[in-house]
């Protein structure tokens, strides 16, 4: 195990001297406190950095990540914060790294259909500045308000997009990274295809921040479509919404770009939220699809046929959102239900699970009854079409923080042991971090587990750059 120093007022001199005395937060508490933590409830998974440094250009990041190795001091990178999963959180004390102040959009190229962004940049803010050119950015997670790309990067973010566009990963052609060891190296670039050497960028993207740290990032654009209907379709039950997710993709024979469910817990904690009264209490689960497409015609030929379809397989109405105000008013149920839940509840376990998306209603059905078997609520909600659901598991008002510590563990050994029995993984799009390592090998064997931990030893041997994430060295 790696014996790391403390940050010492030479440390923190020396940080000083870096990036300017105006930026690096030291010994102060109150300053420090919020980034001790991102947006997993409660505390559990928070811990205070020793102290805070706010670069600018990768010059400086580099020169920070040498003095850290010199001094074995830990670092912590941190985007907007806005994850879920600890990946952000200083574990192991020493220097957090916020990428807050690298925040310009460097180069729209419309030639070659591609935008160069640093990491500190809100994923909202790249569509709002290609809008006018009629591009679009579509590898952003539902989160798009508040997170910075190279968060989305290091995570390799989804989104309610993903069935027909992707995630992240489809949209990344080029790394500007400061490495481990504080050398910068630039991946990949304004390429479509390229096959010399490793596929770098593909390896960064996803690692959580333990590999490399992003200084800029080249995106791939698509164009905007001109067209876009939302259907809001109510079930009766879970079960047959779910059920209907496989047979809109091959039946109709459309692939829409969204499809999101949520069950009946779900909506009725956002709208409550909201103050939203959408017609939640005669629907079990809903789901939420998006067909668009660069020609309106045929936009409303696909919406017609998935609505028939989903009538046909049960759903006791469809809603149709055909304007930017209805359309907003349904998405922003679906994008605040986390918030809700959290407001709700001051307890509680936000999951993320992903499984071949026709296995999606068995994992329904099985999360069903671990909630019934141990008195908690699981509600569920996500992005079904690629099988990705999130959940978020609540226990009654009653209960004590020490029946919830002792209980919580054994609901989620059950939870991921359902999801692996389908061929799933423990996380989509949230990350592992350090609230999820433990269950690293529910998922994948020790041969996995040993390729990427060389992986991090070898690009890493002081492991410096965000450690006690993913996995344990």
């Amino acid at each position: 195990m790696t014996t790391y120093n403390p940050v010492t007022d030479k440390i923190a001199d020396e940080l000083r001297k870096i990036v300017g005395e105006k930026y690096v937060i030291f010994k102060d508490s109150e300053k420090l406190e919020p980034y001790s933590h991102d947006e997993i409830p409660g505390k559990d998974y928070a811990h205070m950095p020793e102290v805070v440094v706010r670069p600018r250009t990768k010059e400086e990041i580099s020169s920070i990540m040498k003095l850290a190795n010199r001094e074995m001091v830990p670092i912590t990178p941190r985007g907007a914060g806005s994850g879920l999963s600890g990946g952000a959180v200083p574990i192991k004390g020493g220097i957090l790294l916020s990428v807050d102040r690298m925040n310009s959009i460097l180069e729209i190229d419309r030639e070659n259909l591609m935008i160069v962004v640093e990491p500190g940049v809100v994923a909202n803010e790249i569509n709002e500045a290609i809008r006018e050119f009629g591009l679009f950015y579509a590898g952003y997670p539902m989160s798009l308000e508040t997170c910075f790309i190279g968060g989305n990067v290091a995570e390799n973010a989804g989104g309610g997009k993903a069935v027909k566009y992707g995630v992240t990963s489809r949209y990344v052609l080029g790394l500007e990274t400061v490495m481990p060891t504080g050398e910068i190296v630039e991946f990949g670039g304004k390429l479509l295809k390229d096959v010399t050497g490793y596929n770098m960028v593909q390896l960064m993207i996803g690692s959580e921040g333990t590999l490399g740290l992003f200084t800029k990032i080249i995106l791939k654009l698509v164009p905007l479509p001109k067209a876009q209907v939302d259907l809001l379709c109510l079930f009766k039950s879970s079960e047959e919404a779910i059920a209907a997710v496989p047979k809109i993709m091959t039946t109709a024979g459309i692939t829409p770009t969204s499809i999101e469910y949520m069950d009946k817990d779900s909506v009725q904690a956002a709208c409550q939220y909201l103050n939203e009264n959408i017609p939640y209490q005669k629907a079990g689960a809903m789901l939420l699809i998006t067909v668009d497409g660069t020609d309106k015609q045929q936009v409303e030929k696909d919406y017609e046929l998935v609505g028939e379809l989903c009538i046909k397989e049960g759903a006791i109405e469809v809603y149709v959102a055909d304007n930017s105000t209805t359309s907003e008013r349904i998405w922003k149920v679906r994008r605040n239900i986390p918030e809700a839940f959290s407001v709700f509840s001051k307890r509680q376990s936000g999951e993320d699970i992903v499984v071949p998306p026709a296995s999606i209603p068995k994992v329904v059905i099985e999360f069903k009854k671990l909630s019934e078997k141990f008195g908690v609520v699981i509600p569920c909600y996500g992005h079904a079409g690629d099988g990705n659901l999130h959940s978020r598991i609540s226990p009654p008002p009653d209960w004590t923080d020490k029946k919830w510590k002792e209980t919580l563990p054994l609901i989620l050994e059950e939870l991921y042991k359902v999801t692996a029995s389908l061929g799933g993984r423990i996380s989509g799009e949230h990350g592992i971090g350090h609230k999820r390592k433990k269950y690293m090998r529910k998922v994948v064997s020790e041969e996995y587990m040993d390729v990427i931990k060389s992986i991090k030893k070898a690009l890493d041997p002081n492991c410096i750059l965000n450690p006690g994430k993913i996995f344990d060295l």
